[in-house]
């Protein structure tokens, strides 16, 4: 075989990756080779026959289904071949035997594989005449709808929901061709993962129901592209917007964070923005007024010399902004003073030693977690994880000669052995099942163990269980360690620095509290909240995105800057309506250091809270762009000089569109009885135009969610064609900057504040439905949000004279009490946002026992 492979497509000769299916190489060539169950992240499985490709061989001519077929060198191959084109025909007209043919009410219609495949194996008529098999569809809970007639059987649902994201609760039943895929009964999927069920299914069996309720065509939408504030993750998203209002939420690929899939809350959270609980008018101690009185009376309230309280979930620019108006030494975090610290502390372990994206995190072959829950802190990091528990079944199926894409084949050969994954959490853990080895400690000793097997590493003493994992790290070829904020537990981000210090071949994943925590700790804060509450005299506070409820601030003279209605801004002297994170851009730098663009979703949303920072100190221009304060940015703090290059020449003139080519609102939108001419609005912030002139169908369209719409290819399959490789990065580069850089010099940091010896040690408890209250504001995650609860060890309600079922409040927070067996002794468990309002220990003068009748 020579260095570089090749093998000839309909007489063109293509290079190709090295021991990838014939399918694969086909699609990294440019050449779509019809198919249905195949995909990018799930490998083949041979399911529906449609991928049938000519295969010449010694003069001979054979039929073979190309995703079951290794690509070798000097292969010559016949797409357009007779024989294979009326095989794909057939096999379509087999599959659509019982389809309804119900492209005109069917949601996916226009975004379809099932439509793109039908098109290009060119059938167009329907000859059967006898009746139809019909399935009774379920109701599968709030957030899919569930038609079950359109199934083609292709067994993308079952793979992705059983086989990699760990759901038991969605199966196949039947056989031949009365298979139906669904829940033993009706009842809400639990997986945090079931969302992307709407975009893994070719066809439309399974759509987002809150956009199915608000209908609109998606060649009908604009497509914004957007970066989720839901956790540090940073998973890129493509929302889409009609008619002022958004509509829906898809996974836009990235190949180093998100690839092909999102967690729930990052999928449906940002709907948020359409609810009720919006903050919608200006306030002036709670009465509504217009915004220049509004604006008039903050700026009073500033002159008296406010602080600034900033948001780890807001933009750069914003923080930027609050930082200009109140000055470095005035400017804190919104965060407790230990979070803020472990923030910093975060940033100097990521400036020291290997980062590892979630791509690298599903590569790894052994992972040490100190202390996180990621399927409730960060969701989409605990499905990348679930991909490296399936290493060394892997590699002991490459042992036996079976090709990795080959996925049940694999699962098969790899005889069910887990990676060396090891779980070190003081609670039970949703990756338990998967993972090697799951170790129960106590908060505290968390860190500890970190530090054991760090010393095993370098050959010192160590308990038994810190050297078994330091020696399954040290064998390993690519071990990841991963730590972050998800605890609330000082000194696990050193720990896990410890050990990949130790470890010539590791990196670190740490995973921060918010959105933007790590581009908040770059710029440099002089503190958190308990810091800000002993600094302020009696200054007032200018309080950007967060809610002071509970704080040491509570009772101050407060101008909030929010989207959303909180008791903050109804008690505020004046509270003034932001931009939400969907709808103004904004730069964010997630839990690897890198800072990436999210463009407005829609052209008439609230200002942008810079612009309105700006407006109370004079700050900018009235006409100022991001890329102004960006480059401001860059000169006070050159630490973030590289955010400028997340999307360099935003603001220039428009380069794509948001609009498809098939948008129709120019011309065939009827409003007043009159159909609406003229210039669309101008996007300052974005190079992106809000209509359907600009670039179109370039290699990666930033405006769509599934890559280029050519060749007649408009599904999320169609993904693929954008990546420079099948699930690689994108051909024009994955998106972002990494601002964290080796040796970087580092923003002052505070100093992390000493810990109470006595009392209950509080322990988060994360929900992956809702990290923060606007998530249960939205209504596709309000219900599937779990109830907030307290936990404690029995024996510890008991001494608090409180029992299962108990009401109890905590920081003002009314919770039922829940006896639980498996938390530790002497800790209390606290919804993850309440916990941040409490000492890290609390005692009974914490808590209040309330009668139940």
């Amino acid at each position: 075989m020579s260095d570089t492979p090749k093998l000839r497509i309909d007489g063109r000769e293509v290079t190709f990756r090295p021991g990838v299916d014939l399918l694969t190489a086909c699609i990294e060539a440019g050449v779509m080779v019809p198919h249905f169950c195949w995909h990018g992240a799930l490998g083949s499985v041979g399911a529906c026959r449609l991928c049938a490709v000519t295969v010449t061989e010694n003069g001979r001519d054979r039929i073979e289904m190309s995703c079951m077929t290794p690509a070798t060198d000097g292969m010559e191959i016949k797409l357009r071949d007779p024989e294979s084109e009326d095989f794909r025909a057939r096999v379509i007209e087999w599959l659509m035997v019982n389809h309804p043919h119900d492209c005109a009410v069917c949601e996916a219609g226009g975004a379809c594989h099932l439509q793109d495949m039908t098109v290009a194996t060119g059938h167009h008529a329907r000859r059967a005449r006898f009746p139809k098999r019909t399935h009774r569809n379920q109701d599968l809970g709030p957030l899919l709808t569930h038609e079950m007639n359109r199934c083609i059987a292709c067994y993308r649902c079952t793979r992705f929901y059983r086989g990699y994201a760990g759901g038991r609760d969605l199966d196949v039943f039947g056989a031949h061709d009365n298979v139906y895929f669904g829940r033993a009964e009706d009842g809400v999927l639990e997986s945090p993962f079931a969302g992307n069920l709407a975009e893994v299914c070719p066809t439309g069996v399974f759509n987002d129901k809150g956009w199915s309720k608000g209908y609109a065509r998606p060649w009908d939408m604009m497509h914004s592209p957007s970066v989720c504030n839901g956790c540090s993750v940073g998973c890129n998203l493509t929302i889409s917007e009609r008619h002022g209002r958004i509509r829906r939420v898809e996974n836009r690929y990235h190949g180093a964070i998100n690839g092909f899939f999102l967690c729930d809350r990052g999928r449906f959270g940002p709907l948020w923005v359409e609810s009720d609980a919006r903050l919608a008018t200006p306030l002036i101690r709670g009465a509504e007024v217009t915004p220049n009185a509004a604006l008039a009376a903050a700026r009073e309230v500033i002159a008296q010399g406010a602080i600034g309280i900033a948001s780890p979930r807001a933009s750069l620019e914003a923080n930027y902004a609050l930082r200009r108006l109140v000055g470095a030494e005035r400017f804190f975090a919104g965060v407790p003073d230990a979070e803020a610290a472990q923030d910093a502390a975060i940033v100097a372990a990521l400036a020291s030693h290997p980062i590892a994206s979630l791509k690298d995190i599903e590569t790894a072959d052994a992972a040490l977690v100190l202390g996180e829950d990621l399927t409730g802190h960060a969701p989409r990091a605990a499905l990348a994880l679930r991909q490296t528990t399936r290493a060394a079944e892997r590699a002991l199926a490459a042992e036996k000669g079976v090709p990795h894409w080959l996925d049940n084949a694999v699962r098969v050969a790899g005889e069910g052995r887990r990676a060396a994954v090891t779980l070190v959490t003081p609670l039970a853990d949703a990756l338990d099942g998967v993972a090697a080895r799951a170790l129960r400690r106590d908060a505290d000793a968390v860190a500890a163990f970190g530090r054991a097997v760090a010393a095993a590493l370098r050959g010192e003493a160590a308990q038994d269980d810190a050297r078994a994992v330091a020696a399954e790290l040290a064998a390993a070829e690519a071990p990841v360690v991963i730590a972050g904020a998800g605890l609330g537990v000082a000194g696990t981000v050193e720990a896990a620095a410890e050990v990949v210090a130790a470890l010539p071949k590791a990196r670190l994943a740490l995973f921060p509290a918010e959105a933007n925590s790590l581009g908040l700790a770059l710029m440099g804060v002089a503190g958190g909240l308990e810091a800000a509450a002993q600094a302020r005299g009696a200054r007032p506070v200018i309080a950007l995105e967060t809610d002071l409820e509970g704080t040491p601030l509570a009772a101050a003279q407060v101008v909030a800057l929010e989207a959303l209605a909180t008791a903050t801004t109804a008690g505020a002297q004046v509270a003034l309506p932001v931009a939400s994170f969907a709808e103004a851009a904004g730069t964010f730098v997630n839990h690897e250091g890198r800072a990436q663009r999210a463009f407005a979703a829609r052209p008439d949303g609230p200002p942008a809270a810079w612009r309105v920072l700006s407006a109370l100190g004079g700050l900018w221009d009235a006409d100022a762009r991001v890329d102004d304060v960006l480059a401001r940015l860059a000169e006070d703090l050159p630490v973030l000089a590289g955010a400028a290059e997340a999307a360099p020449g935003s603001g220039t003139k428009p380069c794509a569109a948001r609009a498809p080519r098939r948008y129709s609102g120019r011309t065939a939108d009827d409003l007043a009885g009159r159909v609406p001419e003229g210039m669309p609005p101008v996007d300052p912030d974005g190079g992106l135009s809000w209509s359907m002139e600009g670039a179109q169908g370039a290699a990666v369209d930033p405006a769509r969610s599934s890559g280029p719409a050519e060749d007649g290819l408009h599904s999320p399959s169609a993904a693929c064609l954008a990546q420079a490789y099948v699930g690689g990065p994108l051909k024009g580069g994955d998106p972002g900057v990494r601002v964290i850089r080796p040796g970087m010099e580092l923003a002052r940091t505070p100093d992390a504040p000493a810990h109470p010896a006595e009392g209950l040690r509080v322990i988060p408890l994360h929900d992956p439905f809702a990290a923060h209250p606007s998530d249960r504001a939205g209504a596709p995650l309000a219900e599937r949000a779990g109830r907030p609860v307290m936990r404690l060890h029995p024996e510890d309600a008991a001494a608090l004279g409180l029992s299962e079922g108990a009401l109890a409040t905590v920081a003002g927070a009314r919770l039922p009490v829940v006896c639980d067996a498996g938390l530790p002794r002497g800790h209390v468990g606290l919804p993850a946002a309440l916990s941040r309002r409490v000492p890290a220990r609390i005692d009974a003068a914490h808590i209040t026992p309330e009668d139940v009748q």
